[in-house]
């Protein structure tokens, strides 16, 4: 058998991993010119966590993680309003928690992979019909199944499910990353997670080694996407404190900030003969619900599984989505209809009862129970869904 996978982020390298482990031959092709560098921190755990353990990765995985220690609120005037001891989070979770870069997450991955496997970086998927895919570099490749990880704007998706205005619900938010060196600011914020306290807007940054500082923002706005990144976040955020107002002066050139709306892919179906869809392609649930990567690895672990257990790819892609499509509409709508508010409020009562009930973490008795609704789990495991 085998799989064009489009996308070499977090979904397609887990998924080319595990069906190379199942025999698979994989061609995994990327329209970037290479790795990307840009991204955010993220917290790991839920079903993505599952299934990375399921594949012998958890101690790459905790390799490539970064320590925290404190998740923290500061008003503008840098006082701290909310202090938590990250272990809290930790111990709700039993310690199945990791918090990483998403771009050490995909080198963890890629890393994974058996040398030789055939990784193409600028190159994409061009056209798909019944019998090839025709790629960008003038490639006809003859596939069992061809797969969509190529993210919210999946090509992919265009060509077998129509235009993305179809399905992509803006949730009237943009969002960036970026990374810069700084040794004084990097020494304030190393080993914590700092937020700014502000109505909707938000900056955090977090220490990386060798005194680099990540930051990630996102606000509200239902303006379109800006030609300049760097300008529009620096005009978005001013006037937050001096922690903002030092990480918007060194914000890198355009092309080094990873710059995005907030958005959810609402599709009807994932899956349209050989071709299938996995992650963001297939179920964005944006940034606010926190558990994209985890999704991903984990909704590509159970396609592979399914398949390896099935009598044809087609048989294999159907069950994945019937097994898979409640668990990732239950993160979207929660998402929209909960996290949201909590997330990035827009008054000021709001924002107080956020304090508050981060505040509640600290309180014996209260903190498991809590902690368990910030890092929710659910019912069923991942390894449980594909058997």
């Amino acid at each position: 058998m085998k799989a064009l996978i489009c996308g070499a982020g977090i979904a397609g390298l887990a998924l080319a991993n595990r069906l190379h482990h199942h025999g698979w031959e994989v061609l995994l092709v990327d329209n970037a010119p290479g790795p990307r560098s840009q991204g955010y921190m993220i917290d790991f755990f839920g079903p993505g966590f599952e299934a990375v353990t399921a594949m012998g990765l958890e101690p790459a995985l905790r390799r490539a993680a970064s320590p925290v220690d404190e998740f923290q609120y500061i008003d503008g005037h840098g006082r701290t309003t909310v202090s938590v001891d990250y272990r809290l989070f930790a111990r709700a979770l039993g310690g199945r928690i990791a918090s990483v870069m998403r771009p050490a997450l995909e080198r963890m991955l890629r890393e994974s992979l058996p040398a030789g496997l055939d990784i193409r970086y600028g190159t994409t998927v061009d056209a798909i019909d019944d019998d090839k895919a025709l790629l960008s570099d003038g490639t006809a490749v003859d596939a069992d199944l061809v797969v969509g990880a190529d993210g919210v704007h999946s090509r992919v998706r265009s060509l077998a499910f129509g235009a993305e205005a179809e399905y992509l619900r803006d949730l009237g938010m943009h969002t960036s990353a970026y990374v810069f060196t700084d040794p004084r600011m990097h020494e304030e914020v190393r080993g914590r997670f700092v937020l700014t306290e502000t109505l909707s807007r938000q900056m955090g940054f977090y220490g990386l080694g060798d005194d680099r500082v990540a930051v990630f923002t996102v606000h509200r706005t239902g303006d379109p996407l800006p030609a300049d990144p760097r300008e529009a976040v620096r005009r978005a955020y001013a006037g937050m404190g001096d922690l903002a107002d030092r990480a918007l002066a060194q914000c890198p050139e355009p092309r080094e900030v990873y710059y995005d709306q907030v958005a959810q892919i609402d599709l009807p179906q994932w899956t349209s003969g050989r071709t299938v869809l996995i992650g963001d392609a297939a179920h964005t649930v944006s940034l606010i619900a926190g558990q994209g990567a985890s999704l991903g690895v984990a909704g590509a672990y159970l396609l592979a599984e399914r398949l390896q257990r099935s009598a044809t790819p087609a048989e294999g892609v159907a069950d994945y989505e019937r097994r898979w499509r409640p668990v990732a509409t239950g993160v979207q709508e929660s998402a929209r209809d909960r996290i949201t508010e909590w997330f990035l409020p827009t008054s000021q009562a709001r924002l107080v009862m956020r304090r508050w009930g981060f505040k509640a973490l600290n309180v014996p008795g209260l903190d498991r129970a809590l902690a368990g609704r910030v890092f929710p789990k659910s019912h069923r495991t991942v390894v449980e869904l594909s058997v």
